[in-house]
């Protein structure tokens, strides 16, 4: 019997439309076939498109001639982020690129000299430091001028940082001005900047390090006391307290002689967060710009909240009857031994005095009201004694301090208040031992 040949061609049939509909199918518009690829290249996330570009320069660049760059350079690159444009910065300082550094930061700022010199640190084997090699030291205008610090690694104090000043315009910043270190064999300055920013800035770094020598030196001595210096030690080290990252020094005015900075701190946590200000004043030339006036209002508030568990007038700064500042040490009641947190602040004090033999100190020390006129005397002295014995101990000469015992005589708060009932907290404050700084 013979079979149909029906089946075969159906089959045949279906098998020439399917090689149809893939012939149209590869065919149609907009439509390619796939073919194997490299991988895309990986970009910088969130930066403007030439500053990606100058980031690939930094890595194919070769080492040019300073005069040979400075020939085709523009006007430097902007960025509305001034963090990214100084981080792209630090890249080519680190990869010794003086080409990429040409154009991030343009022909207005960078002069032969300053290329020349550029290129003999960035062919260096320069590193910066790990962390916190970038740092923001503050504004120099609201919100339009702004300075950074690349902070270097493995040189000389005082030879280790690049200042950029920023500026800001139609929304975006560029370099306004580089600042580099004094070359080696040159004086080191006290401020390598020597503007009220700057001076600001390197009497505040003096402070975070306790030097307080070098933060002396910024300060006008006729109305900032020895006492407020080393009671902001005291603050910084007993708060545990570091300049904030972003924005640490704000301008608050600017005038022709005087300029005012708010400075903004935190715990080393970032956690809590305090301020104060600080006025600084450029006397007639040839003197450079002084502080001379920091107000601790507001930090002092801040360590009595979480310091001093609240109390206000349990300060370490106190004003003294005879003017200026003081610094204070408390107790408890009745007894005259010392906390751990007062052993801490005497430690600053004592480094000050064996820095200097010369400078000597009076300390008073004070009683409340509780208690006779004679055993109170007798408390005080114990007070300023036991002080007193402590310094010594950390190396102090015993010829640098006087004491003297007040007794209940001057209180700093009222031990009873106004109905006549008593009052603890004011009796509190009125237990302690003065230290009068007599430099």
């Amino acid at each position: 019997m013979q079979r149909s040949k029906l089946p075969y061609f159906f089959l045949g049939l279906a098998a020439l439309l399917a090689v149809a509909a893939l012939v149209l199918l590869i065919m149609r518009p907009g439509v390619k076939p796939e073919t194997p690829s490299e991988p895309a290249a990986p970009t910088t996330t969130g930066m403007p498109g030439p500053l990606e570009n100058a980031a690939a320069d930094v890595a194919s660049a070769t080492p040019q001639d300073p005069e040979t760059i400075l020939k085709d350079l523009g006007i430097g690159l902007a960025s509305a982020d001034p963090a990214e444009l100084v981080n792209q910065i630090a890249k080519a300082l680190e990869a010794g690129d003086l080409s990429a550094l040409a154009r991030l930061i343009g022909n207005d700022v960078l002069d032969p000299e300053t290329a020349t010199a550029l290129k003999a640190l960035s062919t260096s084997s320069l590193r910066l430091r790990r962390p916190d090699g970038i740092r923001e030291v503050g504004e120099l205008e609201l919100n339009s001028r702004t300075r950074w610090a690349l902070e270097l690694d493995g040189r000389e104090p005082g030879r280790d940082r690049i200042f950029l000043d920023l500026k800001r315009g139609g929304g975006k910043w560029t370099v306004d001005k580089i600042t580099l270190p004094p070359a080696d064999g040159e004086p080191i300055p006290k401020a390598i900047i020597a503007d009220s920013l700057g001076v600001a800035d390197s009497f505040l770094r003096a402070v975070l390090k306790q030097d307080f020598e070098f933060a002396r030196a910024f300060v006008d001595s006729a109305t900032v006391s020895d006492a407020k210096i080393a009671g902001l030690c005291i603050l910084f080290e007993e708060g545990e307290y570091q300049m904030r990252k972003t924005k640490p020094l704000r301008s608050m005015f600017q005038r022709e002689s005087t300029v005012g900075y708010l400075a903004n701190i935190e715990t080393a946590d970032g956690k809590q967060s305090a301020q104060f200000t600080l006025t600084l004043r450029q006397p007639p030339a040839p003197a450079n710009w002084r502080v001379v006036e920091i107000n601790l209002d507001q930090l002092l508030a801040e360590y009595s909240r979480r310091v001093a568990g609240g109390d206000v007038y349990y300060s370490p700064l106190v004003k003294n009857p005879s003017g200026g500042d003081t610094l204070a040490l408390y107790f408890e009641f009745d007894e005259d031994a010392m906390n751990s947190r007062t052993r801490r602040q005497l430690e600053i004090v004592s480094m000050i005095l064996r820095a200097d033999p010369g400078k000597k100190l009076t300390l008073s020390g004070h009683t409340d009201a509780l208690g006779s006129e004679g055993y109170n005397h007798s408390l005080s002295a114990r007070r300023a004694g036991v002080v007193r014995n402590f310094l010594i101990k950390t190396g102090v000469s015993a010829s640098q301090i006087l004491t003297i015992a007040k007794g209940a005589s001057q209180p700093r708060r009222p031990n009873v208040t106004e109905t006549g009932d008593d009052n603890p907290d004011g009796r509190r404050a009125n237990r302690r031992t003065e230290i009068y700084l007599d430099f």
